[in-house]
């Protein structure tokens, strides 16, 4: 069986490739992305694949049995095209399972809720063609959190709209163990699985937060418009205002839901707790609440 990961180039794609490399060694491994020559990782043949490129995705995808999608970070509309050209590519091609990253978040109601509709039709798109298929809603990364710890310090404060409520955060390595299992399990054929670790409140994130990294953050609740207005005035309008919108599916509750994590990856996802922990020295401490 040939396997093909597409958008290496990536951060979650290549943690995929990269593990699915490390659990078989010996496994046909194709890895697609659009410019393959800034994506060179050994083990993996890389091929071209550009989801706007129906001619060079089905050359790509030729021989291979089993495909992971990974979901583009592109405008929904746009979005939902390039991903039907990558679908008919690999229908043309002979591919007959696709694994899909999509994501987690409200259908209806939030500026994030467009990004959402977008992935919805791509999994339904896939079932359509015919695919063996299987879903992964992604819970949200918490990595841009600690990426953003300078900030975070320099303010002295976590302020955002999610306010009391609780998220399933997810890390890209537990991600990529998850979607190997899928990948190498046929088991989990036509199933949608929910993935992220342990509910956490913004709170909890600040204590862990100080506890990773020695700092005194607290949390402040803004409201929905006062947060849109900050983020946009940061990230610019688009994206100001999608990620704002996640934030408002936090408070509204979209993300507090059971995981599927197990199910999928063969193991429980691994606790914040330990996760915070290999950032640094963490001091000793009670779990926080919520966490």
């Amino acid at each position: 069986m040939t396997l093909a990961v597409t958008a290496v180039s990536g951060q979650l794609g290549k943690a995929i490739a990269t593990t699915l490399l490390a659990r078989r060694p010996g496994q046909t491994l194709v890895g697609l992305a659009r410019k393959p020559e800034t994506a060179r990782i050994d083990g993996l043949d890389m091929r071209p694949g550009d989801y706007t490129n129906h001619a060079q995705m089905t050359a790509s995808l030729a021989g291979v049995d089993t495909l992971l999608l990974v979901s583009l970070n592109t405008a929904p509309d746009i979005r939902t095209e390039q991903h039907r050209t990558a679908i008919q590519a690999a229908k043309d091609a002979g591919v007959r399972r696709v694994v899909y990253t999509s994501v987690q978040g409200a259908e209806t109601g939030t500026a994030f809720s467009p990004v959402i509709q977008s992935n919805r039709q791509t999994e339904a798109d896939l079932v359509a063609a015919g695919f063996a298929t299987t879903v992964g809603r992604n819970g949200i990364y918490i990595e841009p959190d600690i990426d953003y710890i300078e900030t975070y310090a320099k303010d002295g404060e976590i302020a955002n709209s999610a306010g009391d409520g609780l998220c399933g955060y997810t890390t890209r390595s537990e991600l990529a163990a998850a979607y190997a299992n899928l990948l190498l399990e046929e088991k989990h054929i036509g199933q949608t699985y929910h993935l992220h670790g342990p509910l956490m409140s913004q709170a909890a994130l600040a204590q862990h937060l100080n506890r990773a990294f020695g700092t005194h953050l607290t949390y402040r609740a803004m409201s929905v418009e006062a947060y849109r207005e900050d983020r946009k005035a940061a990230l610019g309008a688009m994206m100001g205002t999608i990620i704002a919108g996640i934030y408002e599916g936090i408070r509204t509750g979209v993300f507090d839901r059971p995981s599927d994590f197990e199910k999928a990856a063969g193991r429980p996802h691994q606790s914040w707790d330990d996760y915070f922990a290999s950032l640094g020295p963490a001091a000793a401490g009670p779990q926080p609440t919520g966490a």
